[in-house]
């Protein structure tokens, strides 16, 4: 059974840093692209970025880059996401995903169908 766990947000003040875990089993770690998405509420999921399937190439989304840095251990089968600088509009729950696809544009892993998700952690910034 594939599985996924989004783990480590919490409340956070503005500036402040979080690193989100994706923690995976049930399936081969090394053969998909991974993804990170996150939703506010009332608003529409967003991808935040993409890794392959070693994690050695990533993509983001264009409003992302800078303050968010995905990161890969292979040994554990885990995802992070490293979040820095953070802002109240970054309050939403985050999610990991895989995509069974695992396409390429050029050099840039693309996670546009996920098809397995995890459940996700609550991310909440105040000022």
């Amino acid at each position: 059974e594939v599985q996924l766990q989004a783990s480590g947000g919490g409340s956070v003040q503005v500036g402040g840093s979080l690193r989100l875990s994706c923690a995976t089993s049930g399936f081969d770690f090394a053969a998909y692209n991974i993804g990170w998405f996150r939703q506010a509420p009332g608003k529409e999921r967003e991808e935040i970025g993409c890794t392959d399937s070693t994690g050695a190439y990533t993509s983001y989304a264009e409003s992302m880059e800078g303050r968010f840095k995905i990161s890969t251990d292979n040994a554990k089968s885990t995802r992070y996401l490293q979040m820095d600088s953070l802002k109240p509009e970054d309050t939403a729950v985050y999610y990991c995903a895989v995509d069974r696809t695992s396409e390429f544009r050029g050099y840039s892993p693309l996670c546009l169908g996920p098809d397995y998700w995890g459940k996700g952690t609550q991310v909440t910034v105040s000022s």
